[in-house]
Parts: structure tokens; sequence; C-alpha cells
């Protein structure tokens, strides 16, 4: 059985690899790791199909160290175990590598993808081991090792961000592939160019798109593309990077007073299937932190966008989002009442027994009237009591 042109294609050596500059040039990290032959445990963070699995192979073939690879999703603690005895049996009592008469012991690279779905106690089992040398570590995820990963693991490691393929990378990947599969003829320039277009910088989307390509039809072109990647649906995850990368955009860009690019971002999650009252609370508050006192009709707005959303549902009710984030993004921006709302909390905090003046509480018995309460106040629009409406100790406090 054939296998995969993705993964057929899959680069074998540093040379053949394509993409991530920023991490192959002279002197960046991989480079250094590879002609220094010191093997370094890496968690490498980035989306699919941006070439993490093919990396840590390369590496593995350079260093010319023992390499197993296990996924997260299907290893066992079984399995895990298993491949640190292994390890273990290459190094002798002083902690050296192990050599024999007929075989050459060789350091060992374990390879882990989709490290964020292996719990805490889990990740823990690998520090005794990374700490001592025994198994040099490479984590895969395409999750924020922030979040995912945990410190002790992430002190011991180097993080390694890829990046989508840019749409140049994507074009030499689909250009050797079509080379490799003796296609040049069969494949037009516009049907390359959209394939590397849609393929959103993940090279075996593009390629899996090509091998279908290929069987559908002798002639492909650009409508056989379109048919055999379907709808390509954007990266996003309502719970991770992507989703929090959206939202800070729509935000920002409306703080920013650039409509064009608040709408774009609100278009973006939409169509992944965000939910639109996520993004309606979301400019609820951004309403009141950044128009604030500017304009206080954008409270309202926001308010009335929140309900529509609410009550009429997807799709209608895109005019009323798209409506609220054009208005907000051109709105004026104000940050005194988000500034004063710090500045009562850290006095709130700074004072919490202050106490309240005499003349601003309540006198419902002649006692308390007696003793001062309610004393000088009077009940009319606009009064200001000479002894104003603070504790003592915060007479001089202004917030707005």
């Amino acid at each position: 059985m054939d296998q995969p042109l993705a993964e057929r294609m899959r680069p074998k050596t540093l040379e053949e690899y394509i993409g991530q500059n920023h991490l192959m040039r002279e002197g960046e990290i991989i480079r250094e790791i590879i002609s220094k032959k010191q093997p370094t445990s890496l968690i490498f963070w980035g989306p699919p199909g941006s070439g993490k699995t093919t990396l840590a192979r390369i590496i593995a073939s350079e260093l010319e160290t023992d390499f197993v690879e296990l996924s997260a999703v299907t290893a066992s603690k079984k399995d895990v175990l298993e491949v640190i005895e292994t390890a273990r049996r290459s190094w002798n009592s002083e902690g050296q590598l192990a050599l024999t008469d007929t075989s050459k012991s060789k350091r060992m690279i374990l390879f882990i993808d989709e490290i964020h779905r292996f719990n805490k106690a889990q990740q823990d089992a690998f520090l005794p081991h990374v700490e001592s040398g025994l198994i040099t570590l490479i984590g895969a995820t395409t999750e924020n090792p922030s979040f995912e990963v945990i410190n002790p693991l992430l002190s011991r490691s180097r993080v390694i961000v890829l990046k989508p393929h840019t749409k140049e990378d994507m074009l030499s990947i689909i250009k050797r592939a079509v080379t490799l599969e003796k296609a040049t003829k069969r494949v037009s320039a516009k049907a390359i160019d959209l394939l590397a277009e849609m393929s959103a910088g993940d090279a075996r989307v593009a390629l899996s798109n090509l091998e279908l390509a290929l069987q559908l039809s002798e002639k492909v072109t650009a409508e056989t593309i379109k048919t055999a990647a379907q709808k390509r649906l954007p990266s996003y995850d309502k719970g991770g990077e992507y989703h929090y990368n959206l939202i800070s955009a729509f935000i920002k860009s409306m703080r920013g007073s650039d409509a064009t690019a608040a709408l774009y971002y609100l278009a973006r999650m939409l169509e992944a299937g965000e939910d639109p009252k996520f993004i309606a609370r979301r400019m609820l508050v951004f309403a009141s932190e950044d128009i604030g006192l500017a304009g206080n009709g954008a409270m309202s707005l926001a308010v009335s966008t929140f309900l529509a959303v609410e009550r009429v549902g997807m799709p209608e009710c895109q005019y009323t989002l798209f409506h609220c984030a054009a208005a907000l993004a051109k709105a004026e921006k104000s940050r005194t009442v988000a500034d004063a709302m710090t500045s009562a909390l850290q006095a709130a905090k700074q004072y919490p027994d202050a106490q309240v003046p005499l003349h601003l509480r309540n006198a419902p018995t002649k006692l308390m009237k007696d003793l001062g309460y309610s004393k000088g106040t009077k009940w009319e629009a606009g009064f200001e009591h000479p002894d104003g409406f603070l504790p003592e100790e915060l007479k001089n406090l202004t917030f707005l």
C-alpha cells in the first residue's frame, strides 16, 4: 500500500526542509543545536502542518541519536516506562553511555506529539530523566505551552515557536510534490497558486488536497482544487490560542479606531463559528472601558446589540454586531471611567476601614442626631457639605 503523499514528501535532511527560516538560518537555534551536536530538550509550539514532527526527526538524524516517537493521544504510562527503561540500558552505573563490542549505544531523543494531552502527573514523570540527561525530550503542541505544559518541564526545555508556512513556502512544497508525482504537465499554475492560498500555511492539508485532486482529474485546474478542498475551515479553537488572539485583535482594533480591522476580525470570528453572544459581551465591556464618558450612548447601543443577538440569533444578528462594532470603533474614546475605577478599587483596598463621616450617616433616632449623625446635611439637589464627602484620611483624593 502506497504511503500518503504528505508522508512521502516529508523531508529527511535539513537541506530538504522548507520554511521556518527564523530557526534555520546560520546562528539560529536549530542550526546551532545541530552544528554543535548537542541534544537539547525542546518544546515545538506551532499550528498543524508547520513541520514539528519532521523537524524532530531531522534533528535526531543529524545528531545520530536513537529516536522514539509517541503520541500523547494513544501512549500509556506503560509505553513511556518502556522507553525510559530502553534508554537506561544504554547507560552504565557511572551515568555514561555504555559501549559494547557488538553495538554502539546512542543518546535517545524521545518525541511526544501533542504533549499538551498528557496530564500534569504524566508530564511530571519525564522530569528526573530529562534533568539527568537520560533522555532528550522534544514535545510538539498546537496549544500555548504556558497553559498546557507544566512549568518545571518548561524550565528544562527551550520553547521553539513554529509559524504557519508562508505562501512562498507552500508554493515550493507543492511544486516539489508535483515534480515528485511526475505531474508537472497535469497541474496548472493557477491550481498550484490556489492550493497554496487555501491551505493556510498547513503543508499536510495542501499535499492531501493535491493528492486527491490528482486522483479526481487528469488535468488539475483551480476548479479541481476547489472540489478537492471543499470549504477550508478557518484555523480556530474556541478555547485556545486562535480564540484569544482574534478577540484581542478585535478589541485593540476598535480601541485604535480602525473600523476596517475591527470588522475583519469580527468576520473571522463569526466565520469560524464563534458564539455571537461572546462577541456582544466583549463589546458591552468595551463600551464602558474604552468609550465611557466620551459617548454615553455607546453603552445603550451595546446593550441593545446583546439583546438583539439573544432574540434574533444567527445569521440575521450579524447586522447588529457589525453595526455596533463599526460604531464603537468610530466613537471617541475615553479611559476616564476605567482609570477612575482602578483608582477607586485601589483606594478601597488601601483604606478598607476608613470611617464614614458622621454628617453622611443616616440618623433615624434622636440619639444618633445628638451624636452628630447627618449634621448639616440638606436634602437638596447639588448640595455640597462644607466637610466634603470622603473619610478624613482621603480628603484630597480625586478620581474624576
